[in-house]
C-alpha cells in the first residue's frame, strides 16, 4: 500500500514542477540574450587623451 502512494505522488507532482521550472529558466536565459543582442549601451561621454612617446614609433 504505501509503495502505490510513492509512485502516484512521484509520477505527477515534481515531475510538472521540474518542467514549469526548466521552461522559467530557458525562458530567463532567452530573454537575457535578446537584451543583450539588442541592447545598444551609450559611448563614453568623457574623452580620452593619451600622451604618446616618440620612442615608442620607429624612425
Amino acid at each position: 500500500m504505501d509503495i502505490s502512494v510513492v509512485q502516484v505522488a512521484g509520477r505527477g507532482g515534481m515531475g510538472k514542477v521540474t518542467v514549469a521550472l526548466v521552461i522559467v529558466i530557458a525562458l530567463l536565459l532567452l530573454g537575457g540574450m535578446a537584451f543583450l543582442a539588442f541592447w545598444n549601451p551609450p559611448p563614453p561621454s568623457a574623452p580620452v587623451e593619451k600622451v604618446l612617446p616618440d620612442a615608442r614609433f620607429p624612425k
